[in-house]
């Protein structure tokens, strides 16, 4: 286990307890006291996150332009894995540049768009079952700009970009950065990697769906059904009868294979790309002016005000107290049994 690794279940551990913090509030009436302990605020906690998903979800539809989008997946082959495991941050980057330099080269290639695309990527790493499984998500609209000549195309139809030639070039430029930072690629590594093209409607449903796992753990509560004499049994559905599979197996493991899909320290899950990057604010306006988008302003988030139990008050912050330091997890203390991880797959 990493650093990283132990810092999230310590944080998860700590979530809602003191040694998050605490906050007092009191009634302007009756001047009831009430003090409530703060979250850990981790990226990965169950717990926390759902304010953070929610204005992500709402930054992406503001950009949603009326045109037809598509989801492109490009997935990393099993015998790749235990490399990427081992140089993360490298591995990951390389998944978002090399997916978005794919793309782009199709973009302006294609006699309909001649141009630069716009594109949201995120990073997953776990299959349904929770293995690690390493893939990216690009929502792709299907228009291009040309910022030369001021020029907005757009592809109609329910056909984009044919995935197998899409994936031979992601694979291309993979194994180009790979030998250009002097890794080897594994020797049982398959030539036909995996990817997939698929129409999405306007959007909104498929940046609805990847929004569900950026800022919270991958498994909700709801999907571990118990947890009795040291093994834990938990629910996913499968991808392909589409019908909910339990799975059992003791504690350690399970933690495991729930704590592998924990990010590097800092590295940003969703990014967008092209015409719908942050500094790109004037040129998406620009297009959104083209395609006659009605323009509204953000929606601005409406804090809910605490009322207090007794007389139904408005209650008032009155100290914030933040944790100092917190309780050290010791490396020799927990160590798990590392099972279905990229490790196993070679």
């Amino acid at each position: 286990m990493q650093t990283v690794h132990h810092r999230t279940i310590e944080h998860i551990l700590t979530c809602h307890t003191p040694a998050c913090g605490e906050i007092a509030s009191q009634c302007e009436d009756c001047l009831y006291d009430t003090v409530q302990h703060l979250s850990c605020g981790n990226r990965f906690c169950p717990s926390c996150g759902h304010l953070a998903n929610g204005d992500w979800l709402t930054r992406q539809q503001q950009k949603l332009l009326p045109v037809d989008y598509y989801m492109v997946t490009f997935t990393v082959p099993r015998q790749l894995r235990p490399f990427v495991w081992h140089h993360q941050t490298w591995a990951y980057n390389m998944l978002f540049d090399c997916a978005v330099a794919t793309l782009q080269s199709f973009f302006k290639r294609d006699k309909k768009l001649l141009g630069s695309a716009g594109l949201t990527v995120v990073l997953h790493t776990h299959a349904r079952n929770l293995d690690f499984h390493p893939h990216v998500h690009l929502i792709v609209p299907a228009g291009s700009f040309n910022k030369r000549r001021g020029l907005w195309r757009h592809k109609k139809g329910l056909y984009l970009f044919k995935a197998d030639n899409m994936v031979r070039v992601f694979r291309g430029k993979f194994v180009q950065a790979m030998a250009q930072a002097g890794y080897r690629l594994p020797p049982n590594t398959p030539k036909k990697w995996n990817a997939d093209c698929k129409h999405v409607g306007k959007g909104d449903k498929a940046l609805t769906y990847l929004a569900r796992y950026l800022y919270r753990g991958v498994i909700k509560e709801d999907n571990i059904l118990s947890c009795h004499n040291g093994m834990v049994t938990f629910r996913y559905k499968n991808s392909t009868t589409k019908q909910y599979q339990t799975l059992t197996e003791p504690v350690v493991e399970f933690l495991w294979r729930v704590i592998q899909h924990v990010l590097p320290k800092g590295f940003r899950r969703a990014r967008d790309y092209g015409f719908l990057h942050g500094n790109a604010k004037r040129t998406l306006q620009r297009i959104q002016l083209m395609l006659k988008v009605r323009l509204s302003p953000p929606p601005i988030r409406k804090l809910t005000q605490k009322c207090c139990p007794h007389c139904q008050g408005k209650l008032h912050i009155i100290w914030i107290k933040r944790a100092r330091s917190r309780t050290q997890i010791r490396p020799s203390s927990l160590t798990l049994k590392r099972t279905n991880t990229a490790m196993d797959c070679a």
